[in-house]
């Protein structure tokens, strides 16, 4: 028994430091095909962040086990995929999808390894749909996967006279809001007023835009329409996939979301004299939107006895809870389950078993607990699914006991959170660096 206290509390001290690792991919939903000798590159460009301590306490065992220097860079390919601490960052900016392909629907496919040749793992992004070119029809609900929904992440980024090079994305730096030409943010657009097109946000809706990482929000403003370079104040549609929008400050009339340079500013709009409905803008306060997904793979390798691969990382797409009490059985459904894999509940392992899902039984409430087998408030512990050879991937999701009025607490199941390439059509190589990162990103 001795080997599996210490193991027990070695996942308890896991749960109390949380020495993570993790993946973080940033990208559009949707992409514009390319035509002929064309480039549309995927616009906001796909971004990769690696956070959390555990990166550098894997580079400081392999500095340990005498590799050279140079061995411990990570680095990654990323392209088309159609299968079905500190943060370090890098882009692909070259991206882009042509004409000879006819998939409707992709998803990139991130490869990360050293430099020494030891791979790491692969992770793919969300599904990502390919559209011809933005829609100007009315959109309506029968459209709705191009609709920017209500809670939804998006970006907006500016293009200057319609020249790539000069595409300015909004981000959030140092608590301050900028035009970058380097990153951009995710940002949650939310509003309050449900009346119309349901939960969908529709032009003339006051939203605010909340950075998903700092949560730093810009003021309420109402979402206009851009046709011409002029707002149209009496349009109520869906706001579409790739619009051109303008943000109006809904407390200062005719006054604007405008970038200068690098600064966000704000630009007064001039009355059109022959449409009351309509205001001037300037080049600096049209915006494009775009929804955005990121996709988080969070694991780590503080219970194993040496950096090893991560792939395949399991997915969990949602729970199932059967019965109760003594005799409550949980099912996991996702991907990239296997026989390797066991079921925690905090620092508790679980009886797992799996066919195609993960299947386990769920611990009493007095592993927790001690003796006492009474619930006063709920009680909640943490998912985790535990390789054999100790690597731990962190979900997020979380399983609550609740109390009843009889001595067996009923648990509950809560949540915290709101494929191989075709044949080859184009390559491009670009390096990115930043410290000791470099990511190669490539179209397969």
């Amino acid at each position: 028994l001795a080997p599996i206290n210490l193991y027990i509390f070695s996942v308890r001290q896991y749960l109390q430091f949380r020495p993570d690792q993790s993946v973080l991919i940033l990208h559009a939903k949707v992409a514009q095909k390319s035509y002929g000798n064309e480039k549309r590159f995927f616009c906001p460009p796909p971004c990769v962040y690696l956070c959390g301590p555990g990166w550098n306490l894997r580079q400081e065992h392999l500095k340990g086990s005498g590799l050279s220097e140079s061995s411990h860079h990570l680095c990654g390919y990323m392209g088309l995929d159609s299968s079905p601490g500190s943060q370090m960052f890098a882009c692909a900016k070259t991206l882009y999808i042509s004409d000879t392909d006819k998939r409707k629907h992709f998803r990139l496919l991130l490869r990360l390894f050293h430099n020494g040749g030891q791979q790491i793992g692969s992770f793919q992004s969300g599904l990502i749909k390919v559209i011809s070119k933005p829609s100007q029809k009315r959109q309506s609900m029968k459209n709705a996967d191009l609709c920017i929904s209500s809670g939804s992440r998006v970006s907006l980024f500016n293009r200057l006279r319609s020249q790539t090079v000069s595409t300015r994305y909004l981000a959030v730096e140092g608590g301050a809001f900028v035009a970058s030409a380097r990153q951009w943010t995710a940002f949650t657009a939310d509003h309050s007023d449900y009346s119309v097109c349901e939960s969908y946000i529709c032009y003339g809706c006051v939203v605010q835009l909340v950075c998903t990482d700092s949560g730093v929000a810009l003021p309420p403003m109402v979402i206009r329409k851009v046709n011409k370079q002029h707002a149209c104040l009496d349009v109520d549609e869906p706001v579409s996939q790739l619009h051109k929008c303008a943000l109006q400050f809904r407390d200062s009339k005719h006054m604007y979301l405008c970038l200068s340079n690098e600064k966000i500013l704000q630009y007064q709009a001039s009355p059109c004299p022959k449409e009351s409905s309509r205001e001037l803008l300037n080049d600096g306060s049209c915006w494009t939107i775009i929804g955005t997904e990121i996709m988080e793979y969070t694991f780590s390798e503080s219970l194993t006895c040496r950096p090893s691969t991560i792939s395949p990382v399991p997915v969990i797409n949602g729970l199932e809870l059967n019965g109760g009490g003594h005799v409550a059985m949980l099912e996991l459904h996702g991907d990239n389950f296997s026989p390797h894999l066991k079921v925690w509940f905090g620092n508790m392992e679980a009886e797992t078993m799996s066919p195609r899902s993960l299947l386990c039984v769920v611990p009493d409430i007095s592993v927790f607990s001690g003796e006492w087998r009474w619930l006063r408030q709920p009680f909640t512990v943490p998912l985790s699914l535990i390789r054999l050879d100790g690597l731990i991937y962190r979900s997020a999701f979380v399983f609550t006991y609740t109390p009843e009025h009889s001595p067996s607490p009923q648990p509950c199941v809560t949540t915290e959170r709101a494929a191989s390439s075709d044949t080859l059509i184009d390559t491009i190589h670009q390096e990115f660096t930043r410290t000791n990162f470099h990511l190669f990103m490539q179209i397969l």
